[in-house]
């Protein structure tokens, strides 16, 4: 049962004594009319609470029996003041009500666990990493109902209006059950918690999610709004002021304010957001140093969870890859994940695009030895589309000239860890991926744009 319902109930049975105490003044005052009606609403309530009891714990549940037999006495006390309301003793039925009551509240009290509700709010499958480990706990926790629901997102057009809609609901693992945010109602539930990766609200320029799911908004649907970036940063100290300069922009998101918990993927970087935000604020007093202590958490990031639970051995690996991947003798060539980025991109245009046809020649020459799994950044071509129109058309031209050619992977899947786990080394642009794939302890190298090769 939810905590709200059981507090409904509670409501219900404060209710229903007083009207047992009034009960016994209007016998003792002789009015039997009212105290017979009075008795009619106790019994309504019995069976307003046990309708609600039986709806959520099921069936012959020991609170109901409890219930029936409240109602039944409150029967046999209604069919005594209608006979014989002088023979009816206002303090002595006064104390067989309450001693029925008594065993029910006594019985919600111990035999009704509170049942949780945790709703899961990802926008794109390639993030959902940043919060199934969470969702996995919630979901095995018998008092909580976890729910993941999947929700749209829009790319943008310069102007800032609202372009294409994407909905990638089918593309979750198979494990994970999808609720479709359309047969959802918030107002209705209002879960206990609620988790999301997107902190942008309206400020994002080149994608949103649908306003309803602005952290702003969603906060008025549930008890706690909790917060967890789906990206990981590379460690810093709080006391490196000008590494904090480069990212400080992520701690002053819409969604760490509107938020009631924010989760981080290290105590330092719990300190780092702390310190961000109170400079931000410019408010330095305990009062709000406590406030941010209590709200920045340094947990750790699900997708470090993520990355280090992924197993080579047990991942299907498509059989178009498999072709790319196997030599002649069936034994596997090594396998480069090749990373390319919006910021890289952005940060250098053709020059970034010269330097990955570089880098594929090289694989291209090397490819009965090596296999590359080329990755890009899920959201470049909405990112290049909308802020280089002129740079996607070559972009573009680049990715369908790979895919052609055949000698290669393409992932633009939702699985990073799956393209992480296969793989024996990295390479590319220096972004969050590279956090990632340091757990693994596998060799990292960062692609230099300046050097042809």
């Amino acid at each position: 049962m939810r905590k709200a319902q059981k507090q409904q109930i509670e409501v219900l049975i404060r209710q229903m004594e007083e009207a047992q105490e009034q009960i016994k003044r209007y016998i003792e005052q002789g009015s039997i009319q009212l105290a017979m009606e009075l008795l009619e609403d106790c019994q309504t309530g019995g069976v307003t609470i046990g309708t609600l009891i039986e709806n959520t714990e099921g069936e012959g549940h020991p609170t109901v029996l409890l219930l029936e037999e409240y109602c039944e006495l409150i029967y046999q006390i209604h069919q005594k003041l209608e006979g014989t309301p002088k023979a009816t003793n206002g303090n002595k039925t006064l104390k067989l009500l309450r001693q029925k009551m008594i065993k029910v509240e006594n019985s919600v009290r111990n035999d009704i666990p509170i049942r949780k509700e945790a709703v899961f709010l990802p926008y794109k499958a390639s993030m959902w990493d940043s919060l199934e480990s969470v969702w996995k706990a919630a979901d095995a926790d018998p008092n909580c109902d976890a729910y993941v629901i999947p929700i749209p997102y829009y790319d943008k057009n310069p102007n800032g209006s609202f372009r294409e809609m994407h909905y990638e609901g089918d593309q979750y693992p198979e494990y994970v059950p999808i609720t479709k945010y359309e047969t959802f109602d918030f107002g209705q539930h209002h879960p206990d918690m609620i988790y999301i990766h997107n902190p942008y609200d309206n400020i994002n320029l080149v994608t949103s999610v649908h306003p309803f799911f602005f952290s702003e908004n969603l906060k008025k649907f549930t008890d706690r709004l909790i917060y967890i970036p789906y990206f990981v940063l590379g460690e810093i100290k709080p006391e490196e002021d000008n590494k904090i300069q480069g990212m400080k922009h992520f701690c002053t998101l819409p969604a760490v304010y509107n938020a009631d918990k924010v989760i981080v993927q290290s105590e330092d970087m719990r300190q780092v957001y702390i310190k961000v935000l109170l400079e931000d604020s410019k408010d330095y007093s305990e009062t709000a140093r406590k406030y941010w202590e209590e709200k920045i958490l340094g947990l750790g990031s699900p997708k470090f969870d993520k990355v280090t639970s992924t197993n080579r051995e047990e991942i299907a690996v498509p059989e178009e890859w498999l072709k790319v991947i196997q030599k002649p003798d069936g034994s596997w060539k090594k396998i480069i994940f090749y990373n390319t980025s919006i910021a890289g991109l952005l940060a250098h245009n053709q020059k970034m695009l010269a330097k990955m046809e570089s880098v594929f020649q090289v694989f291209r020459e090397n490819q009965e030895e090596v296999a590359l799994l080329w990755r890009p950044h899920p959201l470049i071509k909405a990112t290049v589309e909308s802020m280089r129109p002129q740079l996607w058309i070559e972009y573009d031209r680049i990715v369908r000239k790979y895919i052609e050619e055949g000698w290669g992977i393409y992932d633009d899947t939702a699985d990073v860890d799956r393209a992480i786990a296969l793989s024996d080394a990295y390479y590319g642009d220096h972004s969050s991926v590279v956090q990632l794939y340091q757990q693994t302890g596998k060799p990292v190298m960062v692609q230099n744009v300046e050097m042809a090769r």
